[in-house]
């Protein structure tokens, strides 16, 4: 995005944000697959007539990068990335770890959405989703939760019969740094 240009506006609507200009939303997911139309399941294009719904730590995200303006309520209030942050802490479980690993995967150059259809946190792509497969499940953990072998197994099994690989992901609270564990299956 260029100098000139202002950032997209969104509006944060209970746990997500809505980029309700369907030009703004097209040209956001465009930049990375942020968000995901109203109403088209896998979009193929960013070409879309539909608001944009953005979750929480992607839209935390794209705050703090400053591609987008978020604002509250019918007087439009801004919300400040501190404010937002705060607000997913008390939405979701595990923010600040999800939001630490999202953070770092596309700092990597990785497209990260959603993994809920696979049991996970996230699916991670190299290139994006229409283009690849997402060759990557991520399941964030904290470095005390406990893991049984059956949780291992389970997601392990789920990962190969999609083709994917099965990753933890566990941030390291004192330095920031991530240990990202990948498994790979193979029949004996």
């Amino acid at each position: 995005m260029s100098e000139r240009e202002e950032p997209f506006k969104a509006e944060l609507l209970e746990n997500r944000l809505v980029v309700w200009n369907p030009k703004e939303g097209s040209k956001l997911f465009g930049l990375g697959f942020y968000g995901k139309p109203v109403g088209i399941p896998k979009p193929k294009v960013a070409e879309f007539d539909t608001p944009l719904n953005v979750d929480l730590i992607e839209g935390l995200y794209l705050l703090e990068k400053g591609l987008i303006k978020v604002y509250r309520g019918p007087k439009k209030r801004i919300v400040s990335a501190k404010t937002l942050r705060e607000y997913g802490i008390k939405a979701y479980d595990g923010f600040k770890l999800k939001y630490t690993v999202y953070k770092d995967l596309r700092e990597s150059g990785y497209v990260v959405l959603p993994g809920v259809k696979f049991g996970c946190d996230y699916a991670v792509y190299e290139r994006g989703p229409g283009i690849d497969h997402a060759p990557y499940l991520v399941s964030v953990k904290e470095s005390k939760e406990n893991i049984t072998s059956a949780d291992i197994v389970r997601a392990g099994r789920l990962a190969t019969t999609v083709r994917k690989r099965f990753i933890i992901a566990v941030p390291k609270s004192r330095k920031g740094e991530i240990q990202y564990l990948m498994f790979k299956w193979f029949k004996a």
